[in-house]
């Protein structure tokens, strides 16, 4: 047995050998291999590197600007943490550009109806960024359970005007659930005196910066300690806007034909049963994922409406 195992490995080997002559000779087995470790670093690109010709990735960072104003409020610069915090946010979502990038094309279809209901309400142009800063213009759900443009939780959402039921949730709705921010920002304005206090409270609520006021005796956000998430919430909005606001300078240059744009829709107003939204939708003239799409607030495949409430029903406008 082991004679005939010697015979064929010395076989192997003969015909090993000589297929490897024969490649050596061939001018073909050279160019198999011209892309070998040894060759690339004989390579333009690495001659150039080794002549100093090779440029290194620069990375910089975003200067804090000497003034900045959030909220129609002076944000006070001078105070070192409060410097050293903006400069952080920016730091983060500066070079986030694949999210950045999404928010843009994003803002193109949603920031008029915000912008408007924000000024509807008497509310600063800036709480636009907190919308941004919550959910990044989308139907999100967080861990806590917070839901929508607005991320309102399901215990919070009535109080504001925000129906729920097996049905419906109308804090998926983009237009509801923005005035609904719009009165609670109001509510919280009235009763801290200033918009950067209404907004940390958006994060901590409004009891918990009310005793956060009342244990520290200070008014101004900027001199309280408050939860790291509260007190990393503003900057961020702060560095969403600057940023927003800054996007070519900060290199993005996306064109108008590529962010998204309003919608053609038609409504409907309803204030009775319409069941099957399949059925529904096909009566319309649209299919169910478009109707679903379009209507987020509707969560079941039916719509009983056994209150009686009135809905506006987005539908497409072919």
């Amino acid at each position: 047995m082991n004679k005939i195992f010697l015979t064929l490995l010395c076989t192997a080997i003969s015909s090993f050998t000589t297929l490897l002559a024969q490649n050596y000779q061939n001018p073909r087995y050279f160019n198999k291999t011209e892309d070998t470790p040894s060759d690339i670093s004989n390579s333009s690109s690495q001659s150039q590197f080794r002549k100093g010709n090779y440029q290194p990735l620069q990375i910089t960072s975003p200067e804090v600007p000497k003034s900045f104003t959030l909220f129609s409020e002076k944000m006070p610069l001078e105070i070192w943490d409060v410097k050293e915090r903006f400069d952080r946010e920016l730091l983060v979502n500066t070079y986030m550009q694949g999210s950045t990038s999404y928010i843009i094309k994003q803002m193109g279809r949603w920031m008029k109806m915000i912008e408007d209901r924000l000024k509807a309400n008497n509310i600063p142009d800036d709480f636009k960024y907190l919308c941004i800063a919550e959910s990044a213009l989308q139907n999100q759900i967080s861990k806590a359970g917070a839901v929508g443009f607005w991320q309102f939780m399901s215990g919070t959402a009535p109080g504001f005007g925000l129906y729920i039921d097996n049905e419906v949730d109308e804090r998926y709705d983009p237009i509801k659930s923005t005035e609904a921010a719009c009165r609670y920002l109001t509510q919280a304005y009235n009763k801290f005196g200033n918009w950067t206090a209404a907004a940390a409270s958006y994060n901590c609520g409004m009891g918990g910066y009310n005793s956060a006021m009342t244990n520290q005796q200070e008014n101004s956000f900027y001199k309280l300690l408050l939860p790291e998430e509260t007190m990393r919430y503003i900057f961020r909005i702060a560095a969403l806007k600057y940023i927003l606001e800054n996007q070519d300078k900060l290199g993005f240059k996306l064109t108008d034909d590529v962010v998204y744009h309003p919608l053609k829709l038609r409504k409907e107003t309803i204030s009775s049963s319409i069941g099957s939204l399949v059925s529904y939708a096909k009566s319309k003239g649209t299919d169910y994922k478009t109707l679903k799409l379009l209507n987020p607030w509707l969560r079941s495949s039916t719509l009983n409406n056994s209150k009686g409430r009135t809905y506006t029903i987005l539908l497409p406008n072919y």
